[in-house]
């Protein structure tokens, strides 16, 4: 059985958990309607760099996932801008300080 890697937003879930009260019923409705959308996948093919390609599967085989599914974590953390470049963050904190 595989062990499920949680990251820190879903540990502190995990601990606070005591804290949540339940959904209402439009709220269930509309978070089952976000979460069957979200299992539909499709399939693409996809050209991508060979040595890329070789170091993401290392990546993968060393978190224990399947090189497909360390694709797919990947894009829905960017897209959820849950990926970030360290670079991005950077500029982004001089920004903020400077306004």
């Amino acid at each position: 059985m595989k062990r499920t890697i949680l990251d820190a937003e879903e540990k502190k879930i995990e601990r606070e958990f005591g804290k949540y009260k339940p959904a209402g019923k439009q709220t269930k409705m509309r978070l089952e309607k976000i979460i069957e959308r979200s299992r539909k996948s499709r399939p693409i093919s996809l050209r991508i760099n060979e040595m890329d390609l070789e170091r993401l599967k290392e990546k993968a085989d060393k978190s224990g996932l399947p090189y497909q599914t360390m694709i797919n974590v990947v894009i829905h953390k960017y897209v959820n801008d849950g990926l970030l470049d360290k670079d991005e963050i950077n500029k982004y904190l001089k920004v903020k300080k400077a306004s």
